[in-house]
Formats: structure tokens, sequence, C-alpha cells
């Protein structure tokens, strides 16, 4: 059933996420974000597909971050601690798989999937809440999602958050107003850690300096955007590349084809 919730900062997480039930092999909830809203850190028993109808979502878990369009979703197993949030109006379709049924053995940990038409019609279907299905039709629908999810094609389209805790809030700030312009100066304040702390935390823990984190979480941006239909001109000026061939240029090295090459690909 979708739930239309406040604009509040913060927003628990679904009550369906933690039944356990073997005769219930999937569950479903739905809801729409408004801007700028998150649902709070936390863990649940059972393995979430979480997929965007309308909007993108960006999701935390405990070292990395995901940036999420229409196109794609996060498959999050059992017990797995994660955040998301949404910059614009997003509207969030979930399934929930009981922890009886073995799902994705090769993923361990979250990973982000290519979505299939027949599993955005599934999901569409067990989510609507016009149209009641009967429990023998929700446990057969939802099998056939179980089986359509180990068939979903996975994508590396992520980047390292971390494990030190000083590290991981100064990202999450990022994540959750990913259009603040704030220099590190400003941000390590944030966090109670001089900037050489944390130039040394990223280079240490990312693999990157906080200037190139900072360009791929741009990049990762620009992926949704352009999924979303954007020219490559309007995600240059929106993401603020001084041109719109620096932005070219700088996608084409960081994932090996243009804009127009991705979105084609797509």
């Amino acid at each position: 059933m979708t739930k239309h919730v406040s604009n509040t900062s913060m927003l628990p997480p679904s009550n369906v996420a933690f039944i356990l039930d073997p005769t219930k092999p999937v569950l479903s909830h739905g809801r729409d974000m408004l801007a700028e809203t998150s649902i709070e850190r936390h863990t649940h028993p059972r393995g979430q597909l979480l997929w965007a109808e309308q909007g993108v979502l960006r999701v935390s878990g405990d070292d990395a971050v995901w940036v999420v369009p229409s196109t794609h979703a996060i498959w999050i197993p059992g017990n797995i601690s994660h955040q998301v949030s949404s910059e614009t109006h997003t509207k969030i379709r979930n399934i929930y798989i009981d922890p009886s049924y073995i799902v994705r053995k090769k993923d361990k940990n979250t990973v982000m999937v290519v979505m299939s038409s027949l599993m955005q019609e599934i999901i569409l279907r067990l989510t609507d809440d016009t149209k009641i299905l009967a429990e023998s039709n929700t446990k057969r629908l939802g099998l056939v999602a179980i089986d359509e999810l180990e068939e979903l094609e996975s994508s590396n389209l992520y980047i390292h958050s971390g494990q030190d805790p000083r590290l991981q809030r100064l990202v999450s700030h990022i994540v959750q107003h990913s259009q603040d312009t704030f220099s590190l100066t400003e941000l390590s304040t944030l966090v109670g850690a001089s900037v050489r702390t944390i130039e040394r935390l990223f280079k240490a823990e990312t693999g990157m300096t906080f200037r190139q984190w900072r360009s791929r979480f741009k990049l990762m941006n620009a992926l949704s955007q352009l999924s979303e239909g954007k020219s490559s001109t309007a995600v240059a000026h929106h993401l603020g590349y001084k041109s719109v061939s620096s932005f070219i240029n700088t996608f084409k090295s960081e994932f090996g084809c243009t804009p127009q090459q991705y979105v084609v690909r797509r």
C-alpha cells in the first residue's frame, strides 16, 4: 500500500521489512518521499529490492554510496545497514523477501542492478493499492519476482565511503546535500576533524583524494540525470562544470564513453 509522507528530514523504515513468515515469500511497500527527505539508517531481516519508479535515490551502505536512477534498483540483503535519501520528489517501490528464500548467492553485500521491464511491472502490480490481489496470487507473483531478481544484471557504479566515523559523517552530509558547494575546510569543521585528517582518510579509505571523490560523485549524479532524459548541456550546467566539453571529457575518462553513448547503451 502506498503511504504518502510529510516533508520531514528523517523517516522510519517500513514495518513489513521486519515480518518473518516463509508462507509470504515477498511483501511489498510503496511510499512517496518529498524532496530533501531521508529514511533513517537501519537494518531488517528481509532482503530488499529498492526501486524508484520516479526520481533518483541515493543509498549509503557501511562503506559505499550508490546514486540510483529509475533504470536501476538496489538489492540489499537482510541485516545489511543502509540509509536512503532523495533530493527530489521520489516514488519508492519496494519488495521484501523472507530470509528463508535464497536470493543472489553471489551477492553477499548490497549491489545495484539493472531493472528489467518484467521486474518493473511485477513491482508496480505488487505495490498498487488500487488493485487488491488475493493472497495466493500475491505469493505466485512474488515467486516470479524472486526468479527474475536472480537474472538481473549487476552494475558496479558505486563509490567508497570509508569506515572512519568522521569520514562517513562527511560523506553522508554530501550525499544528503548534493547541491551544496561546501569547501573541504567547511566540511571538515562540520565533522570535527582537521582538513589534513580528512584528506588522509579519503586517500587511505577510498583510494581517492577528496577532489577525485567529489568529482566521481558528481559524475554518478550525472548518470541519473542522463537516464532521466536530460541533455549533456543541461547536466553539465546543473553540476557546475565550466563547459560542456569539460564535462564530456571527464565523463569519458571515468566511464569509457561519452554521456550520449552511455544513454544509448542503457
